[in-house]
């Protein structure tokens, strides 16, 4: 299966409602790959590698979370990273 990776920056109610450790476990069980963080500016930035069905889940499920309200996402292709094997939240 190709691999692609997006980088998704999301503007909203994205901070302090448990945003990244729902990405986090949506990823995971989605078997993605990458990370997840908050900005200083209020928003949150992650990227998420695996197929191209499973990316389009992931958003699509972290979209429909009630405590999660993301008014604007911006998405980058980025090239995959082959060595990287989980999701995870980081600083």
């Amino acid at each position: 299966m190709a691999q692609e990776r997006w980088r998704i920056q999301c503007f909203g109610k994205v901070q302090h409602v448990g945003f990244r450790y729902t990405a986090m476990y949506l990823a995971r069980k989605l078997y993605l790959t990458g990370w997840v963080k908050n900005l200083h500016d209020g928003s949150v930035l992650l990227e998420a590698q695996g197929g191209t069905a499973q990316l389009r889940k992931f958003l699509i499920q972290l979209k429909s979370q009630k405590h999660i309200h993301i008014g604007k996402s911006v998405i980058t292709v980025l090239p995959p990273q082959p060595y990287e094997r989980a999701f995870r939240v980081t600083e």
